[in-house]
């Protein structure tokens, strides 16, 4: 039982019967499409029908699970607005079940005829590919075992190819993938990576997926924190039942698809707001770029400076001026907007979201895992501005905040918790380097991170010098300040 709370509160419990049929399988039942995807699928199902019931899949391990099972896998979905909190028990979850567990139970609900969809979010670092290319990593380890064992995958490309085998021998239709991660043209890299993996296998496998799967891009967007202990229990003592696994998210939410889907076989999502569209890559390039570049931006920036979330942020006048600054000076510029969408109006609407008091979104948790977001979040950005001779004077700090936040030691001495996929290969580099110059020379010979034409081109690597020296010298907020003037 939860500290503070008494010890015969009642746990939240909804029983399985008279629930729709599983049509989708998620791969990587976190926070996040449990406060987005899953309540757009639910409500779908309640406005036009159809059996969309999701099992959920827990690659690695069994929290989630163990979490949702005894609450019959219903749990509170928690709205926090500006002005106050709503909340409503979601029952679209039909099971969950835990991959390293028991792979051969993960393949045989991928295999069934009822699935449809095998959705994801497993983060960047999910999908075994490198982010600066887009390829397969074949020397992952989860790639490396499921070249080796093909029937016992480990990785999400593993699940998906041997499902799709599977389907293929049993004369099945394939799914439809369903990326739900924030990638550039995340269906067309996940397909490349499945597809590389799948002729590494079986080239006919390969053939068949290409000519008959599916993957549709998508974008996504809304802002939903990790869910903390004070959470659970502050549930708990407005609700009177105990919710070991509930999900606080914002107001605001967005979802955009391409419509491409095996045989035209999807919930109704259209009927609650969901974009269904031919072409995401501008929703997605302006998602990524405004929200998500800023997002990084802030969380290395505003964590060096002492900030705990991005409200904190934002709530500093100078580093409201700096995010301003890159929406207006150097990431609106470098995009082609969304036919009806107004980029000045949208980007205000994205400080109003940050500003929100009520979403306690720590800039250490965005922080994470940025040798996988850089690429496409903030250096194509660069990038383009480079090439175009538009300022990139303010994202270029941020790269810069990203080599100190890496380097593992903040502001003030303190060690930072680096949590980052290439952690210790980055510290090393930078403690092995001496001077700041050498230290950002170190951390662009990355190729996981940083394309050779971009790190070796000096109007980026100069700046990125100067920036990185002011960082060590002045500090993170005096160096936004005069990025904003």
């Amino acid at each position: 039982m939860e500290a503070g709370l008494p010890a015969d509160l009642p746990r939240l419990s909804r029983p399985l019967e008279n629930r729709p049929r599983p049509g989708i399988v998620h791969l990587g039942l976190g926070a996040f499409f449990r406060a987005h995807g899953a309540l757009y699928v639910e409500e779908a199902m309640r406005h036009s029908g159809g059996d969309w019931g999701i099992v959920g899949v827990s690659l690695v391990r069994p929290a989630q699970r163990d979490a949702l099972a005894p609450q019959g896998f219903a749990y509170t979905a928690v709205e926090l607005g500006p002005e106050g909190q709503s909340r409503r028990v979601v029952e679209i979850v039909r099971d969950v079940l835990v991959a390293r567990e028991d792979p051969q139970a993960v393949l045989n609900a991928m295999s069934d005829a009822s699935i449809r969809i095998v959705s994801l979010t497993v983060t960047e670092k999910g999908y075994c590919h490198e982010p600066s290319t887009g390829a397969l990593n074949r020397s992952h380890p989860d790639i490396v075992n499921d070249l080796e064992n093909p029937e016992s995958p480990r990785s999400a490309p593993g699940f998906l190819v041997r499902a799709l085998a599977r389907r293929r021998q049993a004369g099945l239709r394939p799914f439809t993938v369903l990326c739900c991660d924030n990638l550039p043209d995340n269906g067309r890299m996940v397909r490349g990576v499945v597809l590389e993996l799948a002729g590494l296998i079986d080239p006919a496998l390969e053939r068949w997926i290409a000519e008959e799967g599916a993957f549709p891009s998508t974008m996504v967007d809304r802002i939903v924190p990790a869910t903390k202990e004070e959470d659970i229990e502050r549930l708990a003592s407005e609700t009177g039942v105990l919710d070991l696994s509930p999900v606080m998210h914002e107001p605001f939410r967005q979802w955009v698809v391409e419509d491409d889907f095996v045989d035209g076989d999807r919930p109704d999502l259209e009927a609650v707001g969901v974009e269904i569209v031919k072409e995401v890559a501008p929703f997605e390039h302006m998602k990524l770029r405004c929200l998500n570049g800023t997002h990084s931006a802030l969380a290395y920036l505003g964590y060096l400076a002492g900030h705990e979330t991005i409200a904190d942020t934002v709530a500093d006048p100078v580093f409201a001026g700096f995010v301003r600054h890159l929406w207006a000076r150097e990431i609106i510029p470098s995009l082609t907007p969304p036919e009806g969408v107004d980029l000045a109006a949208y980007a205000q609407a994205l400080f109003d979201r940050y500003a929100n008091p009520a979403i306690r979104h720590r800039t250490w948790q965005i922080a994470m895992d940025g040798s996988q977001k850089l690429p496409q979040r903030i250096l194509g950005t660069i990038s383009d501005n480079i090439e175009a001779g538009r300022p990139c004077d303010g994202l270029i700090l941020a790269v810069a905040g990203w080599m100190r936040y890496v380097g593992g030691i903040d502001e003030k001495g303190a060690a930072i918790d680096v949590r980052d996929p290439l952690a210790d290969r980055l510290r090393q580099l930078s403690e092995s380097a001496d001077g700041a110059d050498a230290k950002v020379e170190a951390l662009l010979s990355v190729r996981e991170v940083f394309p050779a034409g971009l790190a070796a081109d000096a109007r980026f690597a100069g700046p990125l010098k100067e920036a990185y020296a002011a960082l060590a010298d002045e500090g993170a907020r005096k160096c936004a300040a005069g990025v904003a003037g």
